[in-house]
This record gives C-alpha cells, sequence and structure tokens, in this order.
C-alpha cells in the first residue's frame, strides 16, 4: 500500500518557480525566432513553387468538369493566395485597361491597334505574376495594345 501525502507548500513553490523558468526561456527563443525571420525576409524560394502551385489550382479550376470540382480547384488557389500573402509576397494581377509597368509585368504578345488611348495598355492577362516587397520576382505576363504595330509575338518594345 502506497500512501500519498500532499505536497508542503514549499514544493509547490518550486514546482511553480521551474515552470516560470520554463515560460521564460520559451518566450526568449520564441522572440529569437521570430527577429531571425524578420531579418532574413521572405522565403523567396517558397514564394515561387507556392505561386507555381496557385497557378496550377487556378488552371485546374479552369478545365475542371464540375462547378464542385471548380469550386474546389478555385477555394486551393484562394488558399494558396493567402498563404502567399502571409509570407511576404502578392499577386500581380493587371487588369485589361491597365498601364503597361516594365516594373511587375513582361509584355508576352503585342495587339495592335487603331485607338491612341489604349496604346500601352494591358490587352489580357497570359499569366499572373509575383511580387515579393518592392522585388518582382515573376512578372505578370501580358498582351499589350500597341498602336500602329503590326502584332509580332516576342515581346514589344514598351
Amino acid at each position: 500500500m502506497v500512501i500519498v501525502t500532499d505536497p508542503s507548500l514549499r514544493e509547490i513553490a518550486d514546482k511553480v518557480d521551474d515552470v516560470a523558468r520554463l515560460v521564460q526561456r520559451q518566450s526568449a527563443t520564441i522572440a529569437q525566432l521570430a527577429d531571425a525571420r524578420g531579418a532574413a525576409g521572405p522565403d523567396v524560394p517558397l514564394l515561387v513553387e507556392l505561386h507555381a502551385l496557385r497557378g496550377d489550382a487556378l488552371a485546374c479550376a479552369a478545365t475542371a468538369r464540375s462547378k464542385r470540382e471548380r469550386s474546389a480547384f478555385a477555394a486551393i488557389a484562394g488558399g494558396l493566395e493567402r498563404l502567399i500573402a502571409g509570407r511576404g509576397g502578392s499577386v500581380v494581377a493587371p487588369e485589361p485597361g491597365d498601364a503597361f509597368s516594365a516594373a511587375t509585368m513582361e509584355a508576352a504578345e503585342i495587339v495592335p491597334t487603331d485607338d491612341a488611348a489604349l496604346d500601352r495598355t494591358v490587352a489580357k492577362v497570359l499569366e499572373e505574376g509575383l511580387q515579393v516587397g518592392q522585388r518582382s520576382v515573376r512578372p505578370a505576363r501580358v498582351a499589350v495594345h500597341r498602336a500602329g504595330s503590326t502584332g509580332t509575338a516576342g515581346g514589344p518594345q514598351c
């Protein structure tokens, strides 16, 4: 037969001190990890992979056979976009009619136009891009309107 005695007040105080020291060490470690992550900056290779997966999910959503499949792939793409944003990246998604920006876009096609107001604006988004901070990691691939152009592919001199 084992006799169990209540712990003394001193034993309880010692245990509380042990837990307090453990919590303090864990807090210091977490603070160091947070500081190290902030100093190192975003994980660009991971963001590039997440961006590629998002593109794949959007492609699957566009070719899905049912509304349920489209919704599922769109939800995955949305979750991946939130992960990208949470890790310091942003999706570059220009809209048709936006001014072409060489800093965040790549002109993959030229669309001839006679309308001078459309000159050097996005005609169509071919592939969304990825930006990390102020750095364009994957420029958005776009078709660009050019007034008086012959419509050659391979990138205009915007």
